[in-house]
């Protein structure tokens, strides 16, 4: 028998206007998607990539693996830490369904991302990006930072090395976005405190040889040699500082940005006494322990760095806001995030600020000797906490047009 075309269609019609029910079914049966834009090959695959995929699926599983009826699943793809694929694949997402992006990678990446996510109002949970422009001119009301940025690593090291007698400074910084900004803040620390600026060098993202930029540095008589820079970028500049012998002069490294994976491809030994600023560290309290132990299993045993906690806590959070508004409009949750204090593992009360930035306690800690490690991954000794007041940039001075004057 013969199906009249037009019958057919009629007919189907006739049925999804009588079966809205049935439709709505349908369409929560589809999971919610988080998607992760990662560094999954390049300089930043250990501090970020792999790991943070397994830190917010435990967010998931400890939010009990559905908001409003749907399974939540997470997607993750390599950006190559480049701002046009990240800005491709975040619209080719988003427009395909995904609820919200995460991670980011490089600055240049995530400052990207942001802006598509501006542009399709849906929630952006920065971790990897430190740039402080995030939340500050380029601040978005669906961008919200719970990683670190360039402002407080800048501040903490770079306050307190100079003054502690680290009163000229001369620079070695990855030239992209990351770098510009963490030199920029550092400087601004360091001469707020009466150092001085001997000079800079930039260094292209996957560097393999800082032989030039060493010589240029020790040439420069600085005390205080600071390293802009990130991931295996930082880790091949610290290898060569120690085989050029770079503090036999008496000058100091100043790592603005080192995180634990780091110390683990380097060594403790090689990381001796430096000096650095985060807001988490693993075996900081009974609590990230617990954590971590429930992490390391599943990444052949190494222990989880900042980023992988703020991802944790990012998704935790915007779950949480979800749940309550009962709804995924980017406005209405950005806004309850916002309004409600944040709460884990390792934050306690912490609040989110008009332009996004989470405010969290930031610590200041030195690497200790080796010799005085109670166990694997024991690296580090806590110097001063810092409070959140102190540690990020004051709201009036970021240039974020969502802030009211």
């Amino acid at each position: 028998m013969t199906i009249d075309r037009r019958a057919l269609l009629a007919g189907l019609a006739a049925s999804t206007v009588a079966a809205p029910g049935l439709l709505r079914a349908q369409s929560t049966s589809r999971p919610v998607q988080i998607g992760l834009l990662s560094d999954m090959s390049g300089p930043f695959k250990d501090v970020g990539g792999p790991g943070n995929k397994v830190a917010a699926e435990m967010a998931i599983a400890d939010f009990g693996g559905s908001v409003l009826g749907r399974q939540i699943v997470t997607r993750q793809a390599d950006n190559q830490n480049k701002a046009d694929v990240a800005g491709a694949l975040a619209r080719e997402w988003l427009d395909s369904g995904v609820e919200c992006l995460a991670d980011g990678a490089a600055s240049s990446s995530g400052l990207a991302m942001q802006e598509v996510c501006r542009e399709k109002k849906r929630i952006y949970i920065v971790t990897g990006p430190a740039t402080s422009d995030i939340t500050g001119a380029k601040c978005s009301p669906y961008g919200l930072h719970f990683g670190f940025d360039t402002y407080a690593l800048a501040h903490g090291t770079g306050t307190a090395l100079t003054k502690s007698g680290g009163n000229s400074w001369f620079f070695i910084t990855s030239d992209y976005a990351f770098g510009h900004a963490l030199e920029r803040d550092t400087m601004a620390a360091v001469r707020a405190n009466g150092g001085e600026v001997k000079g800079a060098v930039r260094a292209p993202l996957n560097n393999s040889d800082f032989s030039g930029f060493l010589l240029q540095a020790r040439a420069s008589g600085a005390k205080v040699i600071g390293f802009a820079l990130a991931g295996t970028d930082l880790q091949n500049c610290i290898k060569q500082a120690s085989e050029f012998g770079l503090t036999r002069g008496g000058a100091r490294i100043a790592t603005l940005l080192i995180q634990v994976t780091d110390i683990v491809a380097l060594g403790h030994k090689t990381c001796e006494g430096m000096v650095f600023t985060d807001s988490f560290y693993w075996n900081q309290s009974d609590a990230t322990r617990a954590w971590a132990a429930r992490y390391m299993p599943r990444m052949n045993n190494t222990p989880p760095g900042l980023q992988h906690a703020a991802m944790y806590t990012g998704v935790t959070h915007w779950l949480k806001a979800v749940k309550a508004v009962g709804s995924f409009d980017a406005d209405q949750v950005a806004t309850h995030m916002k309004a409600n204090p944040v709460n884990d593992m390792y934050n306690s009360n912490v609040r989110l600020r008009e332009d996004g930035r989470c405010m969290h306690v930031m610590n200041l800690w030195q690497v200790k000797p080796e010799a005085e490690a109670r166990s694997r991954y024991d690296f580090c000794n806590l110097i001063t906490h810092i409070p959140p007041e102190e540690a990020w940039r004051p709201l009036n001075q970021g240039g974020c047009p969502l802030v009211r004057a």
